[in-house]
């Protein structure tokens, strides 16, 4: 198990968090108008929705990652996911706004504003089935199934890692908040998806055929 692999899926779960989406959107808003810890706990309760989703994709699929057919709809449906999340954040990259205000809130309603906005979104299952079920047919079949726990932490210390850089952001990094530097992150994310999205693709094709 090399280092680099290791980093590779820490870059993925860091890749994944990044596109300027509901979410995004809430954690800066709320950091800015009340601090670090706000906009921290907004991310701490999507990355909670987020382990429920991993934790039901994991316990209910890797029974049958060594299906043949199961890899290659996985690999073509986290492909086409996550082509569609990197042009969607390319997309509406200019539509970024950010509000000020001087209110603070509770922490607790900011952890909760994360959380629900993460557990009802419709897509949250299809994206974290599609890009996550996808990680998991790929590991399973070059690192056999003993390997999955480990990279599955990766992923997910990867959502931690943006979740305090987004939170620095709006506190000893507020002079980068500028609508410009929104777009640029919205656009590098929505690249780094894309890319993902036709390497996993590109595995499913060359498997089918």
């Amino acid at each position: 198990m090399s280092m680099s692999i290791l980093a590779g899926y820490i870059i993925l779960g860091f890749t994944l968090a990044a596109p300027i989406g509901p979410v995004n959107s809430a954690r800066l808003d709320k950091g800015i108008k009340n601090g670090f810890w706000h906009a921290w706990v907004v991310g701490v309760g999507s990355m909670i929705a987020d382990g429920i989703f991993m934790l039901l994709v994991y316990l209910g699929m890797v029974q049958f990652l060594g299906i043949p057919f199961i890899q290659i709809f996985l690999w073509l449906f986290g492909g086409f996911i996550l082509i569609y999340s990197g042009l969607e954040s390319i997309k509406n990259a200019n539509t970024i706004n950010l509000t000020y205000s001087r209110q603070k809130e509770s922490l607790f309603k900011c952890f909760a504003t994360g959380f629900i906005m993460s557990i009802t979104s419709p897509l949250s299952i299809l994206f974290w089935l599609g890009i996550y079920g996808s990680v998991l047919a790929k590991t399973a079949q070059t690192n056999g199934t003993e390997s999955l726990l480990i990279y599955s932490s990766m992923i997910f210390l990867g959502l931690t890692f943006w979740d305090i850089f987004v939170a620095a952001l709006t506190t000893g990094f507020r002079k980068l908040l500028s609508i410009k530097s929104l777009i640029a992150i919205s656009i590098i994310s929505g690249v780094s998806l894309i890319g993902f999205g036709m390497y996993f693709s590109f595995q499913g094709i060359n498997a089918l055929f």
